[in-house]
């Protein structure tokens, strides 16, 4: 299994008292499947994405990719880990501005010590970028701006990549596009995918769907 959740809680505290947000989450991914993790909003969909990226940490469980506990790991192994490992992409996109598209392409490349120039252009050309390249971020399109942060995840040649409501601030002729680029990708990548999403026509899309209500799976 490229990934492993095994019965992981999570809770939050305000002035009520603790509120519990996952309540003991099971699950496992295997290597190049794309799983769509759905769910009402509050259901705890977004932090157990955060949890399964090592962004967050459990109050309870374990989860594992490709063998490494990220429980058990210190912060600095964690981030290291997370570098090579794990790719994220965002509703909001988190594009450097004061980077070149170039430059935030190869940004997550360059941190992990994984720069390949042809991979790189492979997924310039994919995502229809290459006319773009010397632009920043505030010149581009919504859609454009996904896409560049698709190629910036995609760069250093991680076995995970996770997805928070990629596409949640696209049209849907745009998101359609955006994903079908993002799983033909993934796909010749090998890497294996999860997916926050509210949208039926992008579960369907995915090998699996996982179904959040009240912190656990049904």
């Amino acid at each position: 299994m490229l990934l492993e959740l095994n019965y992981v809680k999570k809770s939050y505290r305000d002035s009520a008292g603790d509120i519990p947000v996952l309540r003991g989450v099971s699950f496992a991914v295997n290597a190049g499947e794309t799983v769509a993790l759905t769910g009402e909003s509050g259901s705890g969909k977004s932090t157990l994405l955060h949890i399964a990226g090592g962004l967050d940490a459990p109050d309870a469980g374990k989860v594992k990719v490709s063998g490494h506990d990220l429980t058990a790991m210190r912060d600095a192994a964690l981030a290291a880990f997370r570098r090579t490992e794990i790719a994220l992409v965002f509703q909001q996109f988190n594009l450097i501005p004061s980077m070149t598209v170039a430059a935030n392409i190869g940004f997550q490349a360059a941190l992990s010590d994984r720069v390949d120039p042809a991979h790189i252009d492979n997924l310039v050309q994919a995502l229809g970028l290459g006319a773009h390249l010397h632009k920043y971020p505030e010149a581009l399109s919504g859609g454009q701006q996904q896409r560049v942060a698709i190629a910036r995840a995609l760069a250093a040649k991680p076995k995970l990549m996770l997805a928070d409501e990629p596409t949640g601030n696209l049209d849907e002729a745009t998101a359609r596009d955006v994903m079908d680029e993002m799983l033909r990708l993934v796909a010749q990548t090998g890497a294996a995918l999860m997916i926050v999403t509210h949208s039926p026509a992008i579960a369907a899309r995915m090998n699996t769907q996982l179904h959040l209500r009240n912190g656990v799976l049904v």
